[in-house]
């Protein structure tokens, strides 16, 4: 066998596997991220239809329903709860999105599950659920500039500028909040829309990554691409007519 011959069955090996797609998003994490909007909208309607007369869901935050206070608190002790479990699931199966977005949106889970186990008291609240509340907050409002993606392809909305102006309307709710706080005659409602809103935009991002797959490329064997077929066919040619 000729040199040449040799060489053209050599490079008639496959020079890659083919270049397989991963999800931007699993598929458990989209249902996880899908159903913290509906928990929490559900937990907070059920558990006000609960308390007495006097409750005022305008006026009143969602944290009293599930303070000690609370007429049948574990219903929104239990949907914060499951609203911060979400976070974390979601958080480990958007693998689309940068590690630092992942880790906050799992902060933002903790900071969940943190409220939950820190209940306010019959009047006032404790430092402690202060800060899991804060936390959870800050995060949860910051979370879409950490989630835009600057590589291709992304979806408009992980832009940079889409994830800026998402980041800018919930700092500006945050703002909205802080000053309800303040003696403020619909604090009960700039949290509940507040969060509503926020809760909402990780299955945005997810549904949206979904339809993103990324690359995953697989071993490289011997070269890269068309290339080296095209190479591979022209030796095969000289090998045979020099056989000849």
């Amino acid at each position: 066998m000729s040199t040449a011959h040799w060489q053209g069955r050599r490079l008639s090996i496959p020079a890659a596997w083919p270049v397989r797609s991963s999800p931007a998003a699993r598929r458990w994490a989209i249902i996880s991220a899908g159903l913290a909007p509906v928990l929490l909208t559900g937990a907070y309607l059920t558990a006000g239809v609960l308390q007495p007369a006097s409750y005022s869901p305008v006026r009143t935050t969602i944290s009293a329903m599930a303070g000690q206070a609370g007429t049948d608190r574990w219903v929104m002790t239990g949907g914060i709860l499951l609203v911060g479990g979400c976070y974390l699931v979601t958080a480990a199966g958007l693998t689309g999105v940068r590690a630092s977005a992942r880790a906050l949106l799992a902060v933002a889970g903790m900071a969940g599950i943190g409220i939950a186990a820190s209940p306010e008291p019959a009047r006032g609240a404790t430092p402690r659920h202060l800060a899991w509340t804060v936390l959870g907050a800050v995060t949860i409002a910051v979370w879409p500039a950490f989630a835009a993606r600057r590589a291709s392809p992304r979806p408009p909305i992980l832009s940079v500028y889409g994830s800026a102006a998402v980041t800018a309307v919930f700092v500006a709710l945050l703002g909205w909040l802080l000053a309800e706080t303040r003696d403020g005659s619909v604090l009960g409602l700039a949290e509940r829309l507040t969060s509503s809103i926020q809760t909402c935009w990780p299955f945005i991002i997810a549904v949206a990554l979904r339809r993103t797959r990324r690359p995953r490329p697989g071993p490289v064997i011997g070269g890269s691409g068309g290339a080296m077929d095209g190479a591979a066919a022209r030796a095969r040619a000289r090998g045979r007519r020099q056989d000849r």
